[in-house]
């Protein structure tokens, strides 16, 4: 096939199906991790196109390769330029969407330094292959920023999460925060109260798209260099996302604003658990540095 990746003339790329490739992020195992799709030339397709595909795919998110920026020769150039769309919209930046392409681009390309342009900024990945023949990804994210939410913000979330503040854990206060994406981050004060999610979809998407947030990040410490997450997304129109990269590189932003990383640390988070699509993020902060570095698998799926 021959496609204009580059946006102004035609690269050779022989394996870049147009239709969408399926792989799951952050696991090992297809049947664990986040399903995302993957579309390696996107380059004549408009938004309605788009939009469409990640509808039929029907993932949290699915990457579009828009264009290839030449560096050199076009055939030798890792940038692209991406974006990425849930089944309802386009979102800025997705993390596991992101690793799933790298890996998929490390398969055909080889393992190495991939730089993706997308909506949120500039996003460098660095490839390699493990010793278990499989491929990891590690994404640098886009300079985070974490502020303490307003009172109005946390009590519409907790409404429609049928949450009250007792449930939170006081030593890790609300906040939004930011890493490529908005969102609103809260510490269960129990293992047993993130288990035990039931929340008012309808309600919690219009809390959402109000305040401009991506996901809510719910957390709970097992120590502090383990976390488990969970990730309700009816923004998106998924009621939780199994292993979201995009808020894991927010909640580094979220550990260095409040200080509770005062060295260059790595940090495990296990999400998707309560789904039974248990996925392993592990996360890079250095709290001289603002980027976060999310790291994890990606498998095909099928």
């Amino acid at each position: 096939m021959t496609s204009d990746l580059s946006g102004t003339s035609p690269v050779n790329h022989p394996e870049a199906p147009a239709e969408p490739l399926r792989y799951s992020a952050f696991t090992h195992d297809a049947a664990g991790g986040n399903p995302a799709g993957v579309v390696l030339d996107a380059s004549g397709l408009d938004d309605v196109a788009m939009l469409t595909i990640a509808a039929e795919v029907g993932y949290s998110e699915t990457a579009f390769v828009t264009g290839r920026v030449e560096s050199g020769s076009a055939e030798e150039s890792r940038r692209f330029r991406v974006r990425y769309f849930s089944p309802l919209a386009e979102v800025a930046f997705c993390g596991h969407a992101t690793v799933a392409l790298a890996v998929a681009l490390a398969e055909r390309l080889g393992p190495g330094e991939i730089v993706l342009d997308t909506p949120a900024g500039e996003v460098p990945v660095a490839t390699r292959m493990d010793g278990d023949g499989a491929v990891s990804a590690t994404l640098t994210s886009v300079p985070t920023r974490s502020r303490p939410a307003v009172s109005t913000e946390l009590d519409a979330a907790l409404k429609a999460l049928g949450w009250v503040p007792g449930d939170l854990d006081p030593e890790l206060p609300p906040h939004v925060a930011f890493g490529g994406n908005d969102h609103l981050v809260l510490a269960a004060g129990s293992r047993e109260r993130l288990a035990d999610l039931d929340y008012d979809f309808d309600g919690l998407a219009e809390v959402m798209w109000r305040h401009g947030w991506t996901t809510l990040d719910l957390v709970w410490r097992e120590s502090p260099e383990r976390f488990h997450a969970r990730n309700p997304f009816p923004v998106g129109g998924v009621v939780e996302d199994p292993a979201t990269g995009a808020a894991a590189a927010a909640f580094g932003g979220y550990l260095r604003t409040l200080e509770l990383v005062t060295r260059p640390a790595r940090i495990t988070i296990r999400q998707g658990e309560d789904m039974g699509r248990p996925s392993d993020l592990l996360i890079d902060v250095d709290p001289q540095d603002t980027r976060t570095r999310v790291t994890g698998q990606a498998v095909p799926i099928g």
